[in-house]
């Protein structure tokens, strides 16, 4: 015990280190900042934009299983980048190409920090894919936005194995889930701030899992947020300690028969759906 919680210390004074130095913090990628920019630019030519997107193979491909997948009911999917970009839109696109960097950010030094790596994308790709379904689901929100706003709302989850690039040991699952505890949110605030990412995002990071905070009458973005994130909890997490989700404000919004909840608790819309969320993910991992 004296061990594990010497072991804590340490790992803690690492991590507040990163967060007092923010150029050890992850930048975005140059080429995702040249996208970001051009779509930015409403003179944006969609030959200039598909040449741009095409020096990256791998968001191009991301793009196109995106556009393929489950989120859209196309009787043929888009086969080249002009026609994927013409049925996203530009905002959407954005908004893929944010996901795609920040997996690519986050690069693995250690056979530890990729494990630790590995099992927490997969947590937060399930989360996002639950938050992109109900979004198509229930409306109010598109798919991406809710999508993009599930993964930012825990990149200081991914931010916090950054502290860790330079050292031999990694932290145990157990103290690499209590430093998420103490630092992912205001870590990551920092790396928010630092991409320069909408307010709205950062707002998504302070109120993720307060189950009672719901602004306005209608479903917003932190509702769908807060529904995947229970849900996701609950999937990976069972025995986890959670409130009954009728208890949950973003629930209360729910209106018949989107409200109608299965007998493991769980929103029948996410049971029913299991499918097509596990189709979303796959497009992520």
């Amino acid at each position: 015990m004296q061990s594990e919680a010497s072991d804590y210390s340490i790992y803690r004074r690492v991590v507040s280190q990163l967060m007092q130095g923010e150029e050890q913090l992850p930048s975005l990628p140059t080429i995702t900042l040249d996208i970001r920019r051009a779509l930015g630019d409403p003179n944006i030519s969609r030959n200039t934009l598909v040449r741009l997107i095409s020096r990256d193979p791998a968001l191009s491909a991301l793009l196109m299983k995106h556009a393929s997948s489950a989120l859209y009911r196309h009787t043929l999917p888009p086969k080249t980048l002009h026609e994927v970009i013409s049925m996203l839109g530009m905002a959407e696109v954005d908004r893929i190409t944010m996901v795609h960097s920040i997996k690519s950010l986050f690069t693995l030094y250690s056979p530890g920090h990729k494990r630790l790596f590995v099992e927490a994308w997969e947590r937060l790709v399930i989360k996002a894919s639950i938050s992109a379904m109900l979004a198509r689901l229930l409306g109010h929100v598109t798919a991406e936005h809710a999508l993009l706003a599930s993964l930012l709302s825990e990149v200081g989850t991914l931010a916090v194995l950054s502290a860790f690039r330079s050292e031999r040991v990694t932290p145990s699952n157990e103290l690499y889930s209590k430093l998420c505890q103490e630092y992912s949110k205001s870590l990551g605030i920092i790396v928010l701030k630092k991409w320069s990412v909408h307010n709205e995002y950062i707002e998504i990071i302070r109120n993720a899992g307060n189950w009672q905070c719901s602004p306005g009458h209608s479903l917003q973005l932190l509702d769908l947020v807060n529904l995947a994130l229970y849900h996701a909890i609950k999937e990976h997490t069972p025995t986890a300690e959670l409130p009954s989700l009728q208890e949950l404000a973003a629930y209360q919004k729910l209106m018949p028969p989107q409200d109608f909840i299965g007998e493991n608790g769980e929103l029948s819309l996410v049971i029913s759906h299991r499918a097509d969320i596990q189709a979303i993910a796959q497009t992520l991992r």
